[in-house]
């Protein structure tokens, strides 16, 4: 609980200070190339979902996003995944969700300034960074964890498959032997019937 509240905390904390350094040293200046052509710094403002999706539909936005960042409180703090991976991974997309909708509560804007230039990607901000890097997390592991299941099942019905083998075995062997006990048992009586009827000729 402590640590998915710090992550949380650090996240969010992390987001409005670099937005607001965004806003001291980049807001009306021209772009900052941290690498040219690459990554720049460039001031911008989004009033849409992350990656500028949906600026046209702010208030359907907020809405939806409330929603989704109160579903995901409530399955962190109150029906906890057992995986502590699961966790986490859900905490920065929280956390993501909260950073932006600080910015559309107080500002009706969201402040972008990671501008990845080499493909000429949307502007986007440290709380869409930790959304997105969430949510590929977590769809890994959920197809990791299809994969182990189905793993882990075929395993159970090649160990249940090769017990019941087993088992047929030690149930025919012991139908042979019981078949070969009686064979034995007759041959061992049919002597001493017939050494009755020599005693009763004589």
């Amino acid at each position: 609980m402590i640590l998915l509240i710090a992550i949380i905390v650090g996240i969010v904390a992390l987001d409005q200070l670099t937005k607001a350094f965004a806003v001291i040293y980049l807001e009306g200046e021209a772009s900052f190339p941290l690498w040219q052509d690459v990554l720049h710094f460039t001031y911008a403002r989004n009033e849409g979902a992350a990656f500028g999706m949906l600026s046209d539909q702010r208030w359907v936005f907020m809405i939806f996003s409330t929603v989704a960042i109160l579903v995901l409180l409530g399955v962190l703090f109150f029906r906890a995944p057992k995986s502590r991976y699961v966790q986490i991974t859900l905490a920065m997309v929280a956390a993501g969700g909260i950073g932006n909708m600080i910015d559309r509560i107080a500002l009706g804007y969201v402040i972008d300034f990671i501008d990845f230039t080499l493909i000429d990607f949307a502007i986007f901000n440290v709380a869409d960074s930790f959304v997105t890097v969430g949510a590929f997390m977590l769809m890994g592991y959920l197809i990791w964890d299809i994969i182990h299941e189905a793993k882990t099942e075929k395993e159970k019905v090649r160990a249940a498959e090769q017990a019941l083998g087993v088992d047929e075995s030690n149930e025919a062997n012991e139908a042979n032997e019981t078949s070969a006990a009686n064979e034995a048992d007759e041959s061992t009586s049919t002597p001493t019937e017939t050494d009755h009827g020599n005693d009763g000729m004589e």
